[in-house]
């Protein structure tokens, strides 16, 4: 059987409805060493939104997005597209789903625009292999790292190269996006940058999720967000609702104030000083 054939026989994902759950948690646990780091947590992610996930440092942000990707071993179930994690393919969930971790390490010297046509890598033998030139133009312009393509990825900045691989993650072109601390390494203009993309996705039906230490980021521009605190699932919801001044004094264990934006309405969270 040819590597085409192979590849056409995998199930490829239809459009998803706006009302459909692309992505869920059930019960998720981890624990690292004997001890829980994740504990019992249930979640949704739909087609179409934004979900920010935050929490102070240890909360199990991170970890929630590795079981999602199903990257470290968990208890509970991982569901993408209505099948758990291991009733897919590597290849079928690499078409489904694509992954922006916080560290962007390459081996070898490629050059950037090499780097971002790897994220095209699932569609090989398929009729959307057709779209690869476009769909990395494409990546490389959203990211705004056209200008840097034929330059080795070790050569750049940090926060270049954190340009640069959520331009792969974008040329993947798959229905559910996890993004590790996507803003960590950049400037102010790029971090509305990456959110003005992810906002573009999901107005296409697409399913964001994002660990986000900004609360003033999450706030702004997420449809949702979950609250992570000791491993547990504290609340999820709506910005207005769940950015609360008690719930995050609470959570963070500083004292916090949460006003109204006097032109959006949206949270703006403030450490007290």
């Amino acid at each position: 059987m040819s590597v085409a054939t192979l590849l056409n026989a995998f199930r490829h994902p239809a459009r998803l409805p706006g009302d459909r759950v692309s992505l869920t948690a059930e019960g998720v646990s981890v624990r690292r060493g004997g001890r829980p780091v994740l504990a019992g947590v249930d979640l949704e992610v739909r087609p179409g939104e934004v979900l920010a996930l935050v929490g102070p440092n240890g909360a199990g942000k991170s970890t929630l997005l590795a079981a999602l990707c199903g990257d470290l071993p968990y208890e509970g179930t991982v569901r993408v597209d209505g099948l758990p994690l291991a009733d897919w393919r590597p290849v079928e969930l690499a078409m489904r789903r694509a992954i922006l971790t916080q560290t962007h390490a390459v081996s070898f010297s490629f050059a950037v625009e090499d780097i971002v046509r790897m994220g095209r890598a699932p569609w090989i033998g398929t009729p959307l292999e057709d779209e690869d030139d476009a769909a990395v133009a494409a990546a490389l312009a959203d990211a705004d790292a056209a200008r840097f393509a034929g330059r080795p990825f070790p050569r750049l900045s940090g926060g270049e190269q954190a340009r640069v691989a959520l331009a792969r993650v974008l040329a993947q072109r798959t229905p559910v996006v996890l993004l590790d601390e996507p803003t960590a390494a950049l400037d102010v203009r790029h971090q509305e940058l990456v959110f003005a993309v992810t906002r573009e996705l999901a107005e296409r039906g697409r399913s964001i999720v994002a660990v986000v230490h900004d609360l003033g980021l999450a706030a702004a521009h997420a449809d949702r967000v979950a609250v992570l605190s000791d491993g547990r699932l504290t609340a999820c919801g709506p910005p207005a609702e769940v950015l609360t001044a008690d719930l995050l004094t609470e959570v963070y264990g500083h004292p916090i104030e949460v006003v109204p934006h006097p032109r959006t309405g949206r949270p703006l969270v403030l450490p007290l000083r």
